[in-house]
């Protein structure tokens, strides 16, 4: 397994990361817009996405393991970091290249599904509060001065000296 081949597998798991950073985006100005009709096919999309780059994570440790292994490597780990160690001036620029756009692109994504997140969390409580003032109140169950006068009409039917 050459180094080229692991580029061009760390390029696809870049280019899925910013396609889902943009399904993220879709996603904030579904939930911003209050309208939730294509907030379920935005997440049906992020789950084909997310299932895409674990496959792509996959194939990249492999390509890694088989780097180490076609050259009797042993006990070395499958980060990009561990794998420049082996590699030429070239090609370390190259992956510290692919490294950094792709953890760029992961801390944007990141950051944008904790916004989501929030955003969701805050639609959740405008449910909650809309639903609560829908709901009819209950009767209060404490005291007040109407059971006071029960009290002591219902003292009166027992003789305490019976």
């Amino acid at each position: 397994m050459s180094i080229e081949q692991i580029l061009m597998i760390m390029d696809k798991l870049n280019m899925m990361h910013r396609s889902l950073l943009k399904l993220a985006y879709h996603k904030t100005e579904i939930l911003q817009s209050a309208k939730v009709e294509g907030l379920d096919e935005t997440m049906k999309n992020e789950q084909s996405h997310i299932a895409a780059i674990s496959q792509l994570e996959n194939q990249r440790q492999e390509a890694v393991e088989q780097f180490f292994k076609e050259r009797q490597v042993t006990s070395a780990g499958v980060a990009v970091s561990d794998l420049m160690n082996y590699a030429s001036e070239d090609e370390k620029n190259q992956l510290e290249e692919k490294r950094k756009s792709l953890l760029l692109t992961v801390t944007t994504l990141q950051n944008q599904n904790d916004m989501n997140q929030k955003l969701l969390f805050q639609s959740l409580q405008f449910v909650n509060l809309t639903l609560d003032l829908l709901r009819p109140q209950p009767d209060q169950i404490n005291y007040s001065s109407t059971s006071g006068n029960r009290k002591s009409a219902m003292q009166g039917q027992f003789d305490s000296k019976a």
